[in-house]
């Protein structure tokens, strides 16, 4: 009798030590933000507040017009440009582990969304490292109460969770993500592989270029469009990647519009293709970017610039993103 509580003990002791922890912290809307992310705020093609990372093409004349409803049929305005924070996102191994809100996990009684590191000894250079995503709608500029103007803002006003990888049968499975990106099969060879490289490095010092789709810069590829990343350098480089490929699948999914560069002066566009250059990316959790060269990251911007301690081993394993999007609007 003995013998089977002492091994019941053990059992539990090993299951106990090999559980991930789900780590995290409510995000600061003050202290975590990297407000200066928001500049350059510009008029027309000019910065009237200037930043201190690159922007994208602004409309180029400070007045704008853009069709209105009967009987005025145009409304004139002025076309600003800026960058809201639009979105927060969960990049985690352990399912369920919502990060952004509190390290708080939810345990629905069943096994689904596996993720983790690649083994270590198995000998299989070709483990993927996983993760799982958690979308949430973060429309803080009205949270806090701060508008530009009324056309220019979102219309939602509250904080949601929207996505959640978990019960997506696609984000884990390589063969069900190919049917979103069929064209994944066109960029699986050196040659277009190599043009990341190109990607990687306009990313690091400009902006990412919107005509390499499939890259994400010094990270690695966007396909799979799925939460396994082979390429598994640190797990900043690895989710930073998931949060690029995770823009990427909500682009396809047309559930993210354009809303930068003239072509969207008047209203947001719907697209199946990312707009990689409209998107900076900025760690919240477990250790905040807020300077603007570490905050201000662009998608495949490399992370050996900014990644130095943003790890933290056992309570700081899992991370949160803010996503900063350009906006660019003709306001009344």
């Amino acid at each position: 009798m003995k013998k089977i509580i002492f091994s019941i003990i053990f059992i539990l002791i090993i299951n106990n030590a090999n559980a991930k922890q789900c780590t995290g912290r409510i995000v600061n809307p003050i202290t975590d933000v990297c407000w200066s992310c928001i500049l350059p705020i510009s008029i027309g093609a000019s910065p009237v507040v200037p930043g201190k990372t690159a922007d994208t093409f602004n409309f180029p004349s400070p007045l704008c017009v853009c069709p209105a409803p009967p009987p005025i049929f145009v409304r004139p305005g002025i076309a600003i440009g800026y960058w809201e924070p639009i979105r927060m996102v969960d990049v985690t191994k352990e399912p369920f582990c919502f990060v952004g809100i509190g390290g708080k996990k939810i345990d629905p009684g069943i096994s689904i969304g596996s993720a983790g590191d690649p083994e270590i000894g198995t000998g299989n250079q070709e483990d993927p490292a996983t993760w799982n995503v958690h979308w949430y709608i973060y429309p803080i500029l009205n949270l806090l109460g701060i508008l530009f103007d009324g056309i220019c803002a979102e219309l939602t006003q509250s904080f949601d969770v929207a996505y959640i990888t978990e019960i997506d049968p696609l984000w884990l499975d390589d063969e069900l993500s190919f049917l979103i990106n069929p064209e994944a099969i066109l960029f699986g060879n050196i040659i277009a592989q190599g043009a990341c490289v190109a990607d990687c490095l306009s990313a690091s010092f400009w902006l990412p270029l919107d005509p390499l789709f499939w890259c994400s810069g010094c990270q690695g590829g966007m396909y799979p469009a799925n939460g396994k990343v082979l390429t598994h350098n640190t797990s900043i480089q690895s989710s930073s990647l998931v949060v690029s490929r995770m823009l990427y699948k909500l682009h396809r999914e047309v559930m993210l519009p354009i809303t930068s560069g003239p072509e969207a002066i008047c209203q947001a566009i719907p697209s199946p293709m990312i707009k990689k250059s409209q998107y900076r990316t900025q760690l919240t959790v477990p250790v905040p970017t807020i300077d603007p060269f570490m905050g201000c990251n662009p998608l495949g911007k490399s992370t050996f610039f900014w990644e130095s301690m943003r790890e933290i081993p056992v309570s700081g394993e899992d991370f949160n993103y803010l996503i900063w999007r350009k906006r660019n609007c003709c306001a009344l």
